[in-house]
């Protein structure tokens, strides 16, 4: 059984952002990109999986522009055993990505997709479940563990005051978040090895955004803090104004 990872090109997390010049887009200069962490922590899932001894190969599969591969590479020297670029330019449409991924997963036969349970750029945490309705399979969200066993997918979600644990039959979608499995580092004989493992390219079956963004802009900039006192003789104006200026109280 191939089980397949689904990864997204983001900024680095820890990158500072500028607005490019049209107004609507990050300006790239400088900035170094990485795989979405939940991403990561999908991947490291499936390789625990295959090396706990369910077998089967994993295969990453990414839609963006040719420079995604960089991170399919990453991912293959993490341990993947292949990957598949579907070239093709990222929006924020969800569902146009889910298409394009489900054209291809569902013409592969997939019986086990994993996603990070959101991309670290935009947040909206809907290309999994999007993806399984329109594969026409079970979902699960949010899980920080799975067990393969037999035809089934069981997964353990942290719930307020517990674990749940859901049983879905396969072929299935599971969104991973942080959980039982620490993302592993490249080593450098998993590195060398990544040089020949295969990375396919494919157009993707992208249609046409249904989003547009009309234009981005940074946050407003924090005001200056305010002193009003020291010592114990500073509370009541400090109440008055988180009162009556900052009405939190």
């Amino acid at each position: 059984m191939k089980t397949y990872v689904c990864i997204k090109r983001v900024p680095d997390t820890e990158a500072r952002l500028k607005v490019g010049a049209d107004g609507k887009s990050v300006d790239s200069t400088g900035i170094k990109y990485i795989i979405s962490p939940y991403d990561e922590y999908a991947l490291e899932t499936a390789l625990r999986q295959k090396e706990g001894g369910s077998g089967g190969d994993v295969v990453v599969i990414s839609v963006g522009e040719p420079a995604a591969g960089e991170q399919l590479r990453s991912a293959l020297a993490m341990g993947a055993d292949g990957a598949v670029l579907l070239k093709g330019a990222p929006t924020m449409d969800g569902l146009a990505t889910a298409r394009a991924l489900a054209a291809e997963l569902k013409a592969a036969g997939a019986e086990l997709v994993l996603c990070g349970v959101k991309a670290a750029d935009d947040d909206q945490a809907e290309v999994g479940p999007m993806l399984a309705e329109l594969m026409d399979v079970p979902c699960v969200t949010a899980v920080g563990e799975i067990e393969l066993q037999g035809g089934s997918v069981v997964c353990h979600r942290e719930v307020e005051g517990g674990t749940e644990v859901v049983e879905a039959p396969l072929p299935a979608v599971v969104t991973i978040t942080k959980g039982k499995y620490e993302p592993r580092y490249p080593s450098l004989k998993g590195i060398m090895a990544a040089k020949k493992k295969p990375l396919e390219e494919k157009d993707a079956q992208l249609p046409a955004s249904r989003i547009q963004v009309r234009q981005l802009t940074p946050p407003p900039e924090r005001p200056a803090g305010r002193i009003v006192g020291r010592g114990a003789d500073a509370v009541p104006e400090l109440v008055r104004l988180l009162k009556e200026e900052a009405k939190v109280l």
